[in-house]
């Protein structure tokens, strides 16, 4: 995610998205996930010359990354987003001075309690880790180099140290994560209804949607072959005092105000597969080494003085 912080910082990012041609480049990296200069420039009808600058602006802005790979007849440009979010936020100089934001990383193997159902299993990197669909698995010591793991129902709860100094509040919370369903056919069978808890409270719900696009992982190791469960999409949880917002949008009036945290006490993070009637998809978890993200959960609370609340 990009993350603008007041209005004059993102200036040249609104600059760069002015264009209609850079936003075609943007749409066009969104829809087929990578694309190499030649695949761009035939598809706006441009100059390879004529698109590089473009690429050169959005590349600057953090929007898009490219890497170059050799292949059979010399090296090609490969380009594709670096982030499908950005966020601004818009306040007061004063107001923002006073949020203090501690982010942290928690591998997706680094669970603190699961319940796991068949298919299932998980992946490093460099190999599968023990037995396709055997749930002991789910408690081996090798769990924390996963990179790559699928369920079919149950869920896996993550535990967040909470490192906010004494005399501040919790402000907002947001997680930010990869993942997908565990079928590559797009069917009302193969969706997935998963659902979010922060501390025991449902915080709110998704169903992966019937038109998802399916391709070769940027960061998938090539060992891994197969259609499935190769990339996800990226997803962002915000709690605040409002309530939860999935991806910008209100899916519950649960929120902070509803949700308790004592003193310094941790915090309890749940993605469960709460399938019901006929959807029957399964979930699939993307961390460090997989899909197009190369991260494992991301956590940023913002926190604030107790004089500031005032």
């Amino acid at each position: 995610m990009l993350h603008i912080k007041n209005l004059r910082d993102g200036v040249e990012v609104f600059k760069a998205l002015g264009s209609d041609v850079r936003m075609r480049i943007v749409e066009l990296l969104l829809e087929r996930g990578q694309m190499n200069m030649n695949e761009l420039a035939t598809a706006l009808e441009l100059t390879n010359g004529a698109l590089t600058s473009h690429i050169r602006r959005l590349e600057e802005c953090g929007i898009i990354q490219t890497v170059t790979e050799g292949t059979g007849h010399g090296n090609q440009k490969l380009c594709s987003m670096k982030t499908d979010q950005i966020l601004l936020t818009a306040g007061k100089t004063e107001e923002l001075r006073e949020i203090k934001v501690y982010e942290t990383e928690v591998r997706i193997g680094h669970y603190s309690d699961y319940k796991v159902t068949p298919p299932c299993g998980m992946c490093s990197v460099y190999h599968q880790i023990g037995t396709e669909n055997d749930v002991r698995y789910f408690s081996h010591p090798d769990r924390l180099q996963a990179g790559l793991l699928w369920l079919s129902d149950g869920f896996l709860e993550y535990r967040i140290p909470n490192m906010i100094p004494t005399g501040h509040h919790i402000s907002q919370v947001t997680f930010y994560f990869e993942i997908s369903q565990d079928h590559a056919y797009n069917t009302e069978e193969s969706l997935t209804d998963v659902a979010f808890y922060l501390n025991g409270h449902r915080i709110g719900a998704w169903l992966t949607p019937d038109d998802f696009r399916w391709g070769k992982g940027i960061y998938t190791p090539l060992w891994w072959s197969g259609r499935e469960k190769q990339v996800g999409v990226q997803k962002m949880i915000v709690v605040n005092f409002y309530g939860t917002y999935l991806d910008g949008l209100k899916i519950s009036d649960v929120g902070l105000n509803k949700i308790s945290f004592e003193g310094q006490s941790e915090m309890r993070f749940r993605i469960a597969v709460e399938n019901e009637g006929i959807h029957r998809g399964g979930m699939v978890l993307y961390g460090s080494g997989f899909g197009n993200f190369n991260q494992d959960i991301s956590v940023r609370i913002h926190y604030i003085s107790e004089g500031a609340i005032a």
